[in-house]
């Protein structure tokens, strides 16, 4: 999975926006000013960063290693995705959902 791939998508999501505000090194995905997904510029494999639901936030980290704890980020509520071939595009097209979903209060 390319970054490319990974920010079309997160971008594809209603009213969302790339922006900088922690410079050049973390592009930030945002719906209303708030964030909802971060990825690390440059990384590879991508880092994906993010929001979680606290309880599935720690069943993913169980269940898969390439989830961690967010890097930089409340590790209650954030997860980072090394996105490497154990999680399958439609997997992590759904955390991007779930995520959207935290922020926007909306449902698919």
């Amino acid at each position: 999975m390319d970054h490319k791939t990974v920010e079309d998508y997160l971008l594809s999501m209603a009213n969302a926006k790339l922006d900088y505000p922690f410079g050049k090194d973390v592009a930030v995905y945002k719906v209303d000013d708030k964030m909802f997904a971060l990825i690390a510029e440059g990384s590879d494999p991508v880092r994906l960063s993010l929001k979680c639901d606290p309880v599935l936030a720690v069943t993913l980290r169980e269940k898969y290693e390439s989830i961690l704890p967010g890097y930089h980020l409340n590790k209650k509520h954030w997860n980072t995705l090394i996105l490497t071939d154990q999680l399958p595009w439609d997997e992590v097209q759904d955390f991007i959902r779930h995520s959207y979903q935290l922020v926007t209060g909306t449902q698919f």
